[in-house]
């Protein structure tokens, strides 16, 4: 169980990583992800680019306010995983 938890965590952690990017670069994501789909031979272009940023921004909020939730409870479930 404590493999477990230790996991979970790690993932956590990773996430929250992610969020961050996500809130703080959000020109950067949105860029990453045009890169991927011009590789599949897709064309992205968003139809309002400070609207864009203003979501990826809020998405990057939203992941970090759920993971430290999840943190949270993962570790007052089982706090000696640590």
């Amino acid at each position: 169980m404590t493999i477990l938890y230790l996991i979970l965590i790690l993932f956590s952690i990773i996430a929250l990583l992610i969020g961050f990017f996500l809130c703080f670069q959000p020109e950067l994501i949105i860029e990453i992800q045009r890169k991927f789909y011009a590789q599949i031979n897709w064309k992205i272009e968003p139809i309002s680019m400070p609207k864009e940023i203003r979501n990826t921004r809020v998405m990057g909020l939203a992941i970090i306010i759920l993971l430290l939730v999840t943190l949270f409870f993962l570790l007052i479930k089982n706090p000696v995983a640590l």
